[in-house]
Protein backbone atom coordinates (compact mmCIF):
# COMPACT_ATOMS: atom_id res chain seq x y z
CA UNK A 1 0.00 0.00 0.00
CA UNK A 2 0.99 3.64 -0.23
CA UNK A 3 -0.43 7.02 0.65
CA UNK A 4 -1.47 9.90 -1.62
CA UNK A 5 0.16 8.65 -4.86
CA UNK A 6 0.81 5.24 -6.45
CA UNK A 7 1.17 3.50 -9.81
CA UNK A 8 -2.55 3.93 -10.50
CA UNK A 9 -2.62 7.71 -9.92
CA UNK A 10 -3.55 9.62 -13.08
CA UNK A 11 -1.39 12.71 -12.89
CA UNK A 12 -1.47 15.99 -14.78
CA UNK A 13 1.11 18.77 -14.75
CA UNK A 14 -0.18 22.35 -14.45
CA UNK A 15 2.29 24.66 -16.15
CA UNK A 16 3.21 21.69 -18.35
CA UNK A 17 4.89 23.53 -21.22
CA UNK A 18 6.90 26.01 -19.12
CA UNK A 19 10.60 25.39 -18.46
CA UNK A 20 10.14 24.03 -14.91
CA UNK A 21 7.10 21.97 -15.82
CA UNK A 22 8.82 20.54 -18.88
CA UNK A 23 12.01 19.58 -17.06
CA UNK A 24 10.37 17.94 -14.05
CA UNK A 25 7.57 16.32 -16.05
CA UNK A 26 10.27 14.70 -18.17
CA UNK A 27 12.00 13.42 -15.05
CA UNK A 28 8.72 12.05 -13.68
CA UNK A 29 7.89 10.30 -16.96
CA UNK A 30 11.39 8.78 -17.06
CA UNK A 31 10.83 7.48 -13.51
CA UNK A 32 7.71 5.67 -14.69
CA UNK A 33 5.12 7.99 -13.19
CA UNK A 34 1.71 7.78 -14.84
CA UNK A 35 1.53 11.28 -16.34
CA UNK A 36 -1.67 11.43 -18.43
CA UNK A 37 -1.20 14.98 -19.72
CA UNK A 38 -0.71 18.58 -18.77
CA UNK A 39 -2.49 21.93 -18.62
CA UNK A 40 -1.39 25.15 -20.30
CA UNK A 41 -4.20 27.60 -21.16
CA UNK A 42 -4.22 28.43 -24.87
CA UNK A 43 -2.19 25.36 -25.87
CA UNK A 44 -4.94 22.76 -25.64
CA UNK A 45 -4.91 20.18 -28.41
CA UNK A 46 -1.14 20.17 -28.73
CA UNK A 47 1.20 17.39 -27.62
CA UNK A 48 4.16 17.89 -25.28
CA UNK A 49 6.64 15.21 -24.14
CA UNK A 50 4.40 12.72 -25.89
CA UNK A 51 1.42 13.66 -23.72
CA UNK A 52 -1.72 15.68 -24.51
CA UNK A 53 -2.02 19.31 -23.48
CA UNK A 54 -5.36 20.61 -22.18
CA UNK A 55 -6.61 24.18 -21.78
CA UNK A 56 -8.18 23.55 -18.37
CA UNK A 57 -7.97 21.07 -15.52
CA UNK A 58 -11.65 20.25 -15.99
CA UNK A 59 -10.90 19.17 -19.56
CA UNK A 60 -8.04 16.97 -18.30
CA UNK A 61 -10.37 15.35 -15.78
CA UNK A 62 -13.07 14.74 -18.39
CA UNK A 63 -10.80 13.48 -21.19
CA UNK A 64 -7.92 11.80 -19.34
CA UNK A 65 -9.53 10.84 -16.03
CA UNK A 66 -6.98 12.87 -14.06
CA UNK A 67 -7.20 12.55 -10.27
CA UNK A 68 -3.85 14.03 -9.20
CA UNK A 69 -2.15 17.30 -10.15
CA UNK A 70 1.32 18.75 -9.70
CA UNK A 71 1.63 22.52 -10.07
CA UNK A 72 4.54 24.44 -11.63
CA UNK A 73 2.68 27.73 -12.11
CA UNK A 74 4.27 31.14 -11.30
CA UNK A 75 3.48 32.49 -7.79
CA UNK A 76 1.01 35.15 -8.94
CA UNK A 77 -1.22 32.53 -10.60
CA UNK A 78 -0.59 29.47 -8.42
CA UNK A 79 -3.45 30.03 -5.99
CA UNK A 80 -5.93 30.12 -8.87
CA UNK A 81 -4.32 26.96 -10.28
CA UNK A 82 -4.82 25.14 -6.96
CA UNK A 83 -8.46 26.18 -6.72
CA UNK A 84 -9.08 25.31 -10.37
CA UNK A 85 -7.83 21.78 -9.68
CA UNK A 86 -9.95 21.43 -6.57
CA UNK A 87 -13.05 22.71 -8.36
CA UNK A 88 -12.48 20.22 -11.21
CA UNK A 89 -12.51 17.31 -8.75
CA UNK A 90 -8.79 16.55 -8.47
CA UNK A 91 -8.26 14.48 -5.30
CA UNK A 92 -4.57 15.13 -4.62
CA UNK A 93 -3.00 18.51 -5.47
CA UNK A 94 0.76 18.90 -5.06
CA UNK A 95 1.98 22.48 -5.37
CA UNK A 96 5.72 22.93 -5.91
CA UNK A 97 5.55 26.71 -6.48
CA UNK A 98 7.51 28.86 -4.05
CA UNK A 99 6.66 32.47 -3.13
CA UNK A 100 2.85 32.39 -3.30
CA UNK A 101 1.57 35.47 -1.41
CA UNK A 102 0.33 34.55 2.07
CA UNK A 103 -2.95 36.40 1.45
CA UNK A 104 -3.57 34.14 -1.56
CA UNK A 105 -2.89 31.03 0.52
CA UNK A 106 -5.37 32.15 3.20
CA UNK A 107 -8.09 32.03 0.52
CA UNK A 108 -6.84 28.69 -0.86
CA UNK A 109 -6.71 27.09 2.59
CA UNK A 110 -10.28 28.17 3.37
CA UNK A 111 -11.47 26.88 -0.01
CA UNK A 112 -9.73 23.48 0.27
CA UNK A 113 -10.85 23.00 3.88
CA UNK A 114 -14.44 23.43 2.72
CA UNK A 115 -14.19 20.48 0.32
CA UNK A 116 -14.46 16.78 1.02
CA UNK A 117 -11.95 14.32 -0.39
CA UNK A 118 -9.41 16.87 -1.63
CA UNK A 119 -5.85 16.94 -0.29
CA UNK A 120 -3.38 19.76 -0.91
CA UNK A 121 0.34 19.15 -0.35
CA UNK A 122 2.50 22.28 -0.27
CA UNK A 123 3.08 24.89 -1.60
CA UNK A 124 6.86 25.38 -1.58
CA UNK A 125 7.44 21.66 -1.26
CA UNK A 126 9.45 18.92 -3.03
CA UNK A 127 6.35 16.79 -3.61
CA UNK A 128 5.45 13.19 -2.83
CA UNK A 129 7.12 9.95 -3.89
CA UNK A 130 6.08 6.33 -3.56
CA UNK A 131 9.23 4.52 -4.71
CA UNK A 132 9.01 2.39 -7.85
CA UNK A 133 5.45 3.62 -8.41
CA UNK A 134 5.10 7.39 -8.68
CA UNK A 135 7.40 10.38 -8.31
CA UNK A 136 5.19 13.46 -8.16
CA UNK A 137 7.71 16.16 -7.38
CA UNK A 138 11.24 17.40 -7.87
CA UNK A 139 13.14 14.92 -5.70
CA UNK A 140 16.01 12.80 -7.08
CA UNK A 141 14.17 9.52 -7.59
CA UNK A 142 17.25 7.25 -7.55
CA UNK A 143 17.76 7.85 -3.81
CA UNK A 144 14.41 6.32 -2.89
CA UNK A 145 14.05 2.55 -2.68
CA UNK A 146 10.85 0.73 -1.76
CA UNK A 147 10.57 -0.37 1.86
CA UNK A 148 8.70 0.13 5.12
CA UNK A 149 9.64 3.58 6.47
CA UNK A 150 7.46 6.64 5.83
CA UNK A 151 8.92 10.14 5.76
CA UNK A 152 7.22 13.45 6.56
CA UNK A 153 9.34 16.55 6.17
CA UNK A 154 9.21 20.34 5.95
CA UNK A 155 12.58 20.35 4.17
CA UNK A 156 13.30 19.05 0.69
CA UNK A 157 17.01 18.40 1.10
CA UNK A 158 16.53 16.77 4.51
CA UNK A 159 13.89 14.50 2.96
CA UNK A 160 16.50 13.26 0.50
CA UNK A 161 19.13 12.93 3.25
CA UNK A 162 16.78 10.91 5.47
CA UNK A 163 15.76 8.64 2.59
CA UNK A 164 19.38 8.01 1.66
CA UNK A 165 20.28 7.09 5.24
CA UNK A 166 17.27 4.79 5.67
CA UNK A 167 18.10 2.99 2.42
CA UNK A 168 21.77 2.62 3.39
CA UNK A 169 20.66 1.00 6.66
CA UNK A 170 18.92 -1.69 4.63
CA UNK A 171 15.40 -0.33 4.90
CA UNK A 172 13.41 1.48 2.22
CA UNK A 173 10.61 4.00 1.93
CA UNK A 174 6.85 3.47 1.63
CA UNK A 175 5.98 7.08 0.81
CA UNK A 176 7.88 10.31 1.44
CA UNK A 177 5.80 13.47 1.82
CA UNK A 178 7.40 16.90 1.61
CA UNK A 179 4.79 19.16 3.23
CA UNK A 180 6.52 22.48 2.46
CA UNK A 181 7.96 25.25 4.56
CA UNK A 182 5.52 28.12 4.08
CA UNK A 183 3.46 29.70 6.90
CA UNK A 184 0.21 28.38 5.37
CA UNK A 185 0.28 24.92 3.81
CA UNK A 186 -2.27 22.28 2.92
CA UNK A 187 -1.37 18.97 4.58
CA UNK A 188 0.08 19.45 8.07
CA UNK A 189 2.73 17.36 9.80
CA UNK A 190 0.04 15.66 11.91
CA UNK A 191 -2.14 14.87 8.89
CA UNK A 192 0.81 13.38 6.98
CA UNK A 193 1.93 11.33 10.00
CA UNK A 194 -1.65 10.10 10.43
CA UNK A 195 -1.75 8.91 6.80
CA UNK A 196 1.43 6.90 7.33
CA UNK A 197 0.36 5.63 10.74
CA UNK A 198 -2.74 4.16 9.09
CA UNK A 199 -0.79 2.63 6.20
CA UNK A 200 -0.37 -1.14 6.65
CA UNK A 201 3.04 -1.29 4.95
CA UNK A 202 4.63 1.55 6.95
CA UNK A 203 6.35 0.18 10.06
CA UNK A 204 8.19 3.32 11.20
CA UNK A 205 8.02 7.04 10.46
CA UNK A 206 10.67 9.74 10.15
CA UNK A 207 9.31 13.20 11.02
CA UNK A 208 11.50 16.16 10.10
CA UNK A 209 10.51 19.62 11.28
CA UNK A 210 12.05 23.00 11.85
CA UNK A 211 11.73 26.12 13.94
CA UNK A 212 8.53 28.14 13.73
CA UNK A 213 4.90 27.24 14.33
CA UNK A 214 3.38 24.34 16.21
CA UNK A 215 2.98 21.65 13.53
CA UNK A 216 5.48 19.22 15.05
CA UNK A 217 4.13 19.65 18.58
CA UNK A 218 0.59 18.97 17.38
CA UNK A 219 1.81 15.86 15.55
CA UNK A 220 3.73 14.61 18.60
CA UNK A 221 0.72 15.00 20.90
CA UNK A 222 -1.45 13.18 18.37
CA UNK A 223 1.10 10.34 18.14
CA UNK A 224 0.99 9.84 21.91
CA UNK A 225 -2.82 10.11 22.03
CA UNK A 226 -2.96 7.52 19.24
CA UNK A 227 -1.04 5.10 21.44
CA UNK A 228 2.42 5.35 19.82
CA UNK A 229 1.41 2.52 17.48
CA UNK A 230 4.55 2.79 15.36
CA UNK A 231 7.98 4.16 16.25
CA UNK A 232 8.58 7.74 15.10
CA UNK A 233 12.07 9.21 14.67
CA UNK A 234 12.13 13.00 14.90
CA UNK A 235 14.57 15.72 13.94
CA UNK A 236 14.11 19.50 14.25
CA UNK A 237 16.26 21.75 12.08
CA UNK A 238 17.36 25.20 13.22
CA UNK A 239 18.93 24.54 16.61
CA UNK A 240 21.33 27.47 16.20
CA UNK A 241 18.87 29.86 14.55
CA UNK A 242 18.66 33.36 16.11
CA UNK A 243 15.24 34.31 17.47
CA UNK A 244 13.06 36.54 15.30
CA UNK A 245 14.78 35.88 12.00
CA UNK A 246 13.24 33.97 9.10
CA UNK A 247 15.58 31.13 8.13
CA UNK A 248 15.18 30.03 4.50
CA UNK A 249 11.59 28.88 4.68
CA UNK A 250 8.93 31.55 5.09
CA UNK A 251 7.36 29.61 7.96
CA UNK A 252 10.65 29.08 9.80
CA UNK A 253 10.57 31.98 12.20
CA UNK A 254 10.61 31.79 15.99
CA UNK A 255 7.68 33.78 17.33
CA UNK A 256 7.52 32.39 20.85
CA UNK A 257 9.28 30.17 23.38
CA UNK A 258 7.61 27.01 22.02
CA UNK A 259 8.75 27.74 18.46
CA UNK A 260 12.45 27.05 19.11
CA UNK A 261 14.13 23.82 18.04
CA UNK A 262 14.99 22.97 21.65
CA UNK A 263 11.40 23.41 22.84
CA UNK A 264 10.06 21.30 20.00
CA UNK A 265 12.60 18.55 20.62
CA UNK A 266 11.55 18.43 24.28
CA UNK A 267 7.85 18.16 23.32
CA UNK A 268 8.62 15.39 20.83
CA UNK A 269 10.60 13.39 23.38
CA UNK A 270 7.91 13.81 26.04
CA UNK A 271 5.39 12.31 23.62
CA UNK A 272 7.41 9.21 22.78
CA UNK A 273 9.17 10.35 19.62
CA UNK A 274 12.78 9.12 19.26
CA UNK A 275 14.56 12.47 18.82
CA UNK A 276 17.97 12.82 17.18
CA UNK A 277 20.06 15.97 17.54
CA UNK A 278 21.75 15.68 14.15
CA UNK A 279 20.35 14.70 10.75
CA UNK A 280 23.36 12.39 10.43
CA UNK A 281 21.81 10.15 13.10
CA UNK A 282 18.41 9.61 11.43
CA UNK A 283 19.33 6.35 9.70
CA UNK A 284 20.98 4.87 12.79
CA UNK A 285 17.92 5.65 14.92
CA UNK A 286 15.56 4.12 12.36
CA UNK A 287 17.63 0.93 12.40
CA UNK A 288 17.59 0.93 16.21
CA UNK A 289 13.81 1.33 16.56
CA UNK A 290 13.13 -1.33 13.91
CA UNK A 291 15.69 -3.83 15.25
Amino acid sequence: MSVLVNKDSKIIVQGFTGSEGTFHAGQMIDYGTNIVGGVTPGKGGQEHLGKPVFNTVDEAVQKAGADTSIIFVPPAFAADAIMESAEAGIKVIICITEGIPTADMVKVKAYIDGLEDCTLVGPNCPGVITPDEAKVGIMPGFIFKKGKVGIVSKSGTLTYEAADQVVKQGYGITTAIGIGGDPIIGTTTKEAVELLMNDDETEAIVMIGEIGGQLEAEAARWIKADGNRKPVVGFIAGQTAPAGRTMGHAGAIVGGADDTAQAKMKILAENGVHVVESPAKIGEMVAKVLA
